[in-house]
This record gives structure tokens, C-alpha cells and sequence, in this order.
């Protein structure tokens, strides 16, 4: 059975994955992007977007670990980009250009339906509106026995735990303050929902959080 998963999510020392005023300048609002210094420079990354090099070692790892047995992926519209309400165009097909970095169907979360998006890659985007537990419905079938990612953005995440159906999720903490956006864990309780600490690593540039679900 998939399992779902969180891989690689912002975390700030303030507790904000999201800075404020999110635009097309600012996909993660103001000062947001800084959440993954320590991943884009990693060997994985590098890699997913075509380039040679790149480090190794716990940050790399940690990234390999996120595409590691991943079937599909289900993300907000949030992550999918900045257009709000109905659909103006089709001609917003995500942030990462024609060849997006997910090789797999991702299935974008929204209110207004569109019609599914084949891109480079092996990548094809389908747009769900009704709900979370329809989106991983969905996914669960061209998984094929393999786990589905959990993308952002906060409110994503947020729905997914409150419905207790993470089971694995992997908070990258950066040493650095936002002072204002999207908090993760406002109005979550965590143990209630039956998290635990499994495993916990520092580098320079990130703390790594093991969150795990148990019964």
C-alpha cells in the first residue's frame, strides 16, 4: 500500500515555511526561497534540473530520499503557481518550464477544474476539485504500489495532517528568521495527531526532522 510522504519541507527557526507577499517574483513569499539554500546546490538537485556536479553528503542524501520510490505526486495550486481564482488562460503550465523536475502524474489541488497538462519528463499535470481524499485516490492508481509525495504549499501539508493520513514527514529547518507569512504547525497538535521525532541530523545550512505516524 502508499504510503504517503513529505520530503524536503521549509521550515524557518521562526516557524514560518512561507514568507509574506507571495507573488511571481517571490514563489515562496519574501525571503522564502532561503529555506532551501541547502538543497538546490546538492548533487540531486543538480541532477533533476540536467547539470553535472553538486554536493554530497547528509544534505544530498536527504534530497536522494524525497524521489526515492515515489510514484506520484499530489501539490497545492499554491505550488503550481501564482494564478488565483478561475482560470484566466491555460498558458500557466507551473514554475519549472517545459521539463518539470517530478518524472511522474502530479495531481495539483483547486477549486477550478482544467484540463490535464502533459509536459517533458514524464510529467503530466492533473487538476482535482474535489478534495484531498479524491486527489489521493487518484494518485494511489498510476503509484502503482509506490508512495505519493506530498507537496506544498502550508495549507496543503495542514490539510493532510489534520486528516492524519501523513505518514512519513521530513521538515528541513533552516537557520534563519522570516518574521511574518505562512506558519506550518499553527493550530496543530502534532502528538494529539500521533507524531513522533524518529530522526534528527544537523548540517551548516539545515536541521534535519524526522516526523513519523504512529498507531
Amino acid at each position: 500500500m502508499s504510503k504517503l510522504r513529505v520530503h524536503a519541507f521549509g521550515i524557518s527557526v521562526d516557524g514560518y515555511s512561507a514568507g509574506p507577499c507571495q507573488n511571481l517574483e517571490n514563489p515562496l513569499g519574501i525571503g522564502g526561497m532561503a529555506l532551501h539554500d541547502w538543497m538546490f546546490p546538492t548533487r540531486t538537485m543538480q541532477r533533476i534540473f540536467g547539470n553535472d556536479g553538486g554536493t554530497t553528503g547528509i544534505d544530498d542524501d536527504f534530497t536522494a530520499r524525497g524521489f526515492d520510490n515515489i510514484g506520484a505526486w499530489i501539490i497545492g495550486r499554491n505550488m503550481f503557481g501564482p494564478v488565483r481564482g478561475p482560470w484566466p488562460d491555460e498558458t500557466w503550465k507551473g514554475w519549472w518550464g517545459e521539463n518539470p523536475p517530478f518524472h511522474t502524474p502530479v495531481f495539483v489541488l483547486t477549486h477550478h477544474a482544467r484540463a490535464s497538462i502533459s509536459m517533458a519528463g514524464e510529467t503530466t499535470f492533473h487538476f482535482v476539485t474535489d478534495g484531498i481524499h479524491a486527489a489521493t485516490q487518484r494518485a494511489s492508481a498510476p503509484a502503482n504500489g509506490k508512495d505519493i509525495r506530498i507537496g506544498g504549499g502550508v495549507a496543503t501539508i495542514q490539510q493532510f495532517l489534520h486528516a492524519k493520513l501523513i505518514d512519513h514527514l521530513h521538515l528541513a529547518i533552516s537557520p534563519i528568521l522570516i518574521g511574518s507569512g505562512e506558519q506550518l504547525f499553527a493550530n496543530i497538535d502534532l502528538l494529539k495527531l500521533g507524531y513522533r521525532c524518529t530522526e534528527h541530523v544537523s548540517t551548516p545550512k539545515a536541521t534535519h526532522v524526522i516526523l513519523s505516524k504512529h498507531s
